[in-house]
């Protein structure tokens, strides 16, 4: 298994890297990810759970180690982390039929010709 920890710290470490190479870049993506706090419709705990769920179905480890501590301090239980993954494991099944239609209609156009 992945030592989460330490591929935290080091992945904090390269992204410090990158903006001191490319400071505007990481700003950038700093005023993205801080959006939804300053409105706070939805408590940091909800906002934490969705990008785990985000994390999840964009296959972003990065994301996965950084979203599921911060959840946690946010208060998110392992049954609401669970319920999250459950969504995200919905989408990708619902991803996968929505174009699993989609190869079907492309066999039907590929009979018509």
């Amino acid at each position: 298994m992945l030592n989460w920890e330490e591929y935290r710290t080091q992945l904090m470490g390269q992204i410090g890297n990158i903006a001191e190479l490319s400071p505007d870049t990481v700003k950038g993506y700093s005023t993205l990810s801080g959006a939804g706090a300053k409105t706070n419709r939805l408590d940091a705990k909800v906002r934490e759970l969705i990008a785990i769920a985000v994390a999840v179905t964009t296959r972003c480890d990065g994301c996965i180690a950084v979203h599921s501590k911060r959840a946690l301090e946010n208060g998110a239980t392992r049954e609401e982390i669970a319920e999250a993954l459950g969504v995200a494991v919905s989408l990708n099944a619902g991803a996968a039929l929505v174009y699993s239609a989609r190869v079907m209609d492309a066999i039907a156009a590929g009979d018509a010709s």
